[in-house]
């Protein structure tokens, strides 16, 4: 059976009409909302044989069709037309991306926000994995006589921001020689390799003095290295769920809940995804707990490098070519906003 252009054109309109509907489509609705120059007789023997071929199925308690993951795979690669944003809406995303470029954790949280925001759906971002990320630079801010914050840079732009309470009370000019030390020391190394280093045997060379102020910070500096290797992922909208005719069922929202819940599990299926805008829907996903879902991901990148993951997660049922859109706009943004910052905060 053939695939003809009449098949795809209803196959089109039906996809279409039941992403924004929710509800299942008859052919009557095909023949009275969109000009097919054809009955509503031969409207549904053309539905009758796609679902013969597997582009549609037949809800038991209704007598419309609702589109296969087989139907949303041909719409994403072959019907689904490019959704452009209104001009006000990159402006707002640009600048709430640029407005908010700190610490590369922060502004990625926050595009993750918008993200859910815009879509109305459960949005993610994951950090870089910090692996091969070198250390740019250590800097330690007195905050009272005994506390102190340890902040270290590195080059991918993942700031950490560590307080630590002190035995002693120090000068700050110890504290400044310490950040210097550290800095001189590391920069440019991976933060893997200073982990495998001794630290304090190394600041003996070069100061003397400092062994008690190194022996109360380096603790502490050694595992704020460790924590930045994490790869952290930050999830928003969950509530968006709520509003989606698809999760009424409670059972399918607690799954849904489920899925996302299981923060390590997500994070490894995002990191095995490749890069670029990927979409997959239903049981293209590799977890079996997907099989209702679709996922889209795309890839931001730091100074040139693809470091990090964007998407959203939600029904099959899914505003594809406003999805991919925005989240295709807010990637350009992100990259253009870290290469903005290359630099900054050098000492």
């Amino acid at each position: 059976m053939d695939l003809t252009e009449r098949k795809l054109k209803i196959l089109q309109a039906i996809v279409g009409d039941f992403i924004y509907s929710a509800e299942p489509v008859g052919s009557r609705t095909i023949s009275r909302k969109y000009d097919m120059g054809v009955s509503a007789a031969t409207i549904r023997n053309e539905m009758s044989d796609l679902e013969d071929m597997g582009f549609l199925t037949h809800p038991h308690t209704s007598a419309g069709r609702i589109p296969s993951d087989k139907a949303y795979r041909l719409y994403v690669n072959s019907m689904m037309q490019k959704y452009e944003l209104q001009d006000e809406e990159k402006n707002a995303i640009a600048r709430e991306i640029t407005e908010n470029v700190s610490e590369l954790d922060k502004t990625v949280r926050h595009a993750s926000q918008i993200l859910s925001r815009l879509t109305n759906l459960t949005a993610f971002a994951m950090t870089p994995s910090q692996n091969e990320n070198t250390l740019r630079y250590v800097n330690i801010l007195p905050v009272d006589e005994r506390t102190v914050v340890l902040m270290i840079v590195a080059e991918s732009g993942k700031v950490t921001n560590t307080a630590v309470r002190l035995k002693s009370m120090y000068d700050p000019r110890s504290l400044e020689l310490l950040a210097k030390v550290l800095t001189h020391n590391y920069r440019g190394r991976s933060l893997s390799s200073i982990l495998t280093l001794d630290i304090i045997k190394d600041l003996e060379k070069d100061v003397a003095s400092m062994g008690r102020l190194a022996g109360d910070i380096l603790p502490s500096f050694m595992t704020t290295l460790e924590n930045m290797l994490n790869v952290d992922l930050y999830i928003d909208g969950l509530e968006n769920i709520f509003s989606i005719p698809e999760y009424n069922d409670i059972q399918k929202a607690r799954d849904f809940m489920n899925i996302v819940s299981r923060k390590q599990d997500l994070t490894k299926m995002l990191m095995d995804r490749d890069s670029g805008v990927i979409v997959t829907i239903g049981d293209e996903n590799s977890d079996d707990s997907m099989k209702d879902c679709s996922l889209i991901t795309a890839t931001y990148c730091v100074d040139g490098k693809c470091v990090g993951k964007l998407g959203v997660v939600g029904p099959t049922r899914m505003k594809y070519d406003e999805v991919t859109s925005i989240i295709e706009f807010l990637t350009q943004n992100l990259n253009s906003a870290f290469k903005l910052t290359e630099g900054d905060g050098d000492e």
